[in-house]
């Protein structure tokens, strides 16, 4: 009996019986719920964020249960946010953190300091022992890293001036977790004989920590650089991914074996690998993960809420949401306003749209709110009605967070204009002087070229935008490459042209041509589909393919203009490309072929042309469906011409007319008005009886056998 026969039906029965994996159908839902959610909020235009929090209530345990595996959702979570870390701290630089060491160190301690001590005053006032006041100064103090920064990410805020400020608070309570995760057990009760040994091991492990972060900067900024540039050098995105993710989960681990966050180590990890001149190409291959496993992330705290709580219980938990925002607030305003002072480099407007920005409760409060329920102590010492109002206000003021942000740029724009309206008057006569400087040699507007690949053609491209005074910038995924642009003064992005992260990393928003001339012939076709999808930017793509090329495939992805290789001289990328600019390409050498000499024949000359073909210009003729076409034109398919002119009158050195080109192959000729006529020739010759129009106004096809016509729209550009 056949195998099959027995195997199959086994498997149905088995899978019949147990059903799918739980994990399995938590996933699927978790990651429908987030796909409806995010579509439904884009097409709204509402932050995702919120839409993923919302989706969690409502499938969560408490409302539909459609998710019993809740173990496998904080597990991906987690994951979440390792990853949404390990972005931010590669779009950081050691350098920049460096710089902010200040607002770091004084600002954050300022900022968990007061508002430890402001909640605890608060609470003991309303009669909450000492012991559950401080540790709800603790779970109020800390704000959510992962829905901040991603809201900065988003925005691109991060390097802002309000951006800077929230990531440097949010750095400084990512170690001030460590400390008051080992501190919480002391506030326990039952832990009075015990304080000394405690105390010890407090600081043994705030040691531990310190030094295991040390080693970690120092000897993977060492490590790290040529252990990436060799993985890169095998041109293998695979093998590229992985390496970064288990750099990202190798670091991550180690410092949570010192007692550190898992996120602090990713970010840290990321900030290691932003040292690197290979960030970009990390960043587009983690990018993707990230972005699936944070949404789980957010969804999995929309889970967390109960909404028949909230309803018992609404006017409590309306007002300890109003209190505890304000407390946010004011805490984080007053620690800016100190930072303020002290350094006289921070404005008003971003002081209070960072405070905006942080006044909610973060999720490492959930972890530290599990340690002090284990030792015995709850928010406002109101045992589990304290938690589940903790939880409910913390979620409710995350959904308010994106609508906060919004606020505080409003804020931060109105106080800048108020307060700072003769120095904004100013810098935008100088931004409108020096945007002025900068177009006048070009007309662009600074606007630069994206080179995709290095080699001989690209360099000769680069070569000639520099004599130009044209901007480039390189994207290659080839050290080799990378480092021979570097040499020539180009700057460079390391990284895959397909992700879309990689490009915007190029200055995809500033960019008035793509030039791709990459070895693989697919990729054209990639990159330009992934641009074609990023409509805000309408950047015009130019290919040069290797290996077979579809004509029709790049038009329909969006090339707008294609550079044989084969047929084309090692100039005809470099001329594509100033045309495709607008720029004069006359002191290019010029693409002509010598006259044959013979006894009978004048001396080598150079062609004298009358016009000229663009030779990247794909010229397709689609005939009208109304009008009548013979055989021959029902389609006519798209060609590109394998000359700059006629090929038989440049050839022999004598002039043309017009210009018309086989649509069979390519071949370009005089047209009948031509002392030549050598378009009909080719046809006669070689059977081919079909030729299109190549002046640059006419776009028609003519049949040399049945001698019809056929008028079609412009050919493609």
């Amino acid at each position: 009996m056949d195998a099959a026969a027995i195997v199959v039906p086994t498997l149905v029965y088995t899978a019949e019986v147990e059903g799918p994996p739980s994990f399995l159908v938590s996933t699927a839902v978790l990651v429908l719920a987030a796909a409806v959610i995010g579509y439904v909020s884009v097409r709204l235009r509402v932050v995702p964020i919120v839409g993923f929090l919302v989706a969690g209530v409502v499938i969560g345990p408490t409302q539909l249960g459609l998710v019993g595996d809740v173990e496998t959702v904080e597990a991906a979570a987690e994951v979440g946010v390792i990853f949404l870390l390990f972005i931010i701290g590669i779009e950081f630089s050691l350098e920049r953190l460096a710089a902010m060491r200040t607002w770091i160190v004084l600002g954050g301690l300022l900022q968990v300091g007061l508002a430890v001590g402001l909640v605890t005053a608060l609470c003991v006032a309303l009669g909450v022992g000492w012991r559950d006041a401080v540790f709800t100064g603790f779970l109020v103090s800390l704000s959510s890293t992962a829905i901040v920064l991603k809201l900065l990410g988003d925005a691109r805020e991060t390097t802002t001036v309000r951006g800077r400020l929230a990531v440097a608070l949010l750095v400084f309570q990512d170690l001030a977790v460590v400390a008051m995760v080992l501190f919480v057990p002391l506030l326990g009760a039952g832990t009075g004989d015990g304080g000394g040994s405690n105390t010890t091991d407090l600081i043994i492990a705030l040691g531990t920590a310190v030094g295991i972060i040390a080693v970690v900067l120092l000897g993977a900024r060492r490590v790290l650089p040529p252990v990436l540039e060799r993985v890169a050098r095998t041109c293998s995105p695979e093998v590229f991914l992985l390496t970064v993710l288990a750099l990202c989960f190798g670091t991550a681990t180690l410092t949570a074996l010192a007692g550190v966050s898992l996120s602090l180590g990713a970010f840290l990890a990321g900030l290691l690998v932003s040292e690197s001149r290979l960030s970009s190409q990390a960043l587009g291959e983690i990018l993707p993960l990230q972005i699936l496993f944070s949404a789980v992330f957010f969804v999995s705290v929309g889970m967390l809420l109960d909404v028949r709580f909230v309803l018992e219980n609404l006017p409590m938990v309306l007002g300890s949401v109003l209190v505890v925002f304000l407390v946010k607030l004011l805490t984080t305003w007053g620690a800016l306003g100190v930072l303020r002072r002290s350094t006289g480099k921070i404005a008003a407007g971003p002081a209070l749209g960072s405070a905006l920005l942080l006044a909610q409760i973060g999720e490492f409060s959930f972890v530290l709110e599990t340690v002090g329920r284990d030792s015995g102590l709850s928010p406002a010492g109101l045992g589990e009605d304290g938690s589940q109002a903790f939880i409910a206000l913390s979620v409710l003021l995350l959904l308010a967070t994106p609508g906060m942000a919004a606020l505080g740029r409003r804020v931060e724009a109105r106080l800048d204009a108020r307060d700072d309206a003769r120095r904004q008057a100013a810098s935008a006569a100088n931004r409108a002087a020096d945007a002025t400087v900068d177009r006048a040699p070009r007309g662009d507007g600074g606007r630069q070229v994206l080179l995709s690949g290095w080699g001989p053609a690209t360099r000769a491209v680069a070569r000639e935008l520099r004599a130009r005074d044209i901007p480039l910038t390189v994207i290659t995924l080839s050290p080799d490459g990378a480092a021979q642009a570097e040499a020539d003064g180009h700057p460079v992005v390391m990284g895959d042209s397909t992700k879309q992260a990689v490009l915007e990393m190029a200055g995809l928003d500033h960019t008035r041509l793509l030039v791709v001339a990459e070895d693989n012939h697919d990729r054209a076709q990639q990159i330009a589909a992934v641009v074609a999808g990023l409509a805000p930017y309408d950047v015009p793509v130019l290919a040069r393919p290797l290996g077979g090329t579809d004509l029709a495939q790049l038009a329909r992805v969006g090339v707008h203009r294609v550079v044989d290789p084969e047929g084309a001289s090692r100039h005809a990328l470099t001329r594509a490309v100033l045309t495709a600019l607008g720029d004069d390409a006359g002191p290019l050498p010029q693409m002509l072929l010598p006259v044959a000499t013979g006894a009978d024949q004048e001396p080598a000359r150079t062609t004298p042309l009358t016009s000229t073909v663009d030779m990247s210009r794909v010229v397709a003729v689609r005939p009208d469906p109304q009008q009548p076409a013979c055989g021959h034109l029902d389609p006519v398919p798209p060609v590109l011409p394998t000359a700059v002119g006629c090929e038989e009158c440049m050839r022999r050195g004598t002039s043309w007319v017009h210009l018309r080109v086989c649509t069979d192959c390519g071949a370009v000729g005089c047209c009948d008005a031509s002392p030549g006529q050598h378009a009909r020739a080719h046809a006669n010759t070689f059977g081919h009886p079909v030729i299109a129009s190549l002046e640059p106004d006419e776009s028609w096809a003519y049949c040399y056998d049945d001698k019809t016509t056929v008028q079609g729209q412009k050919p493609l550009a």
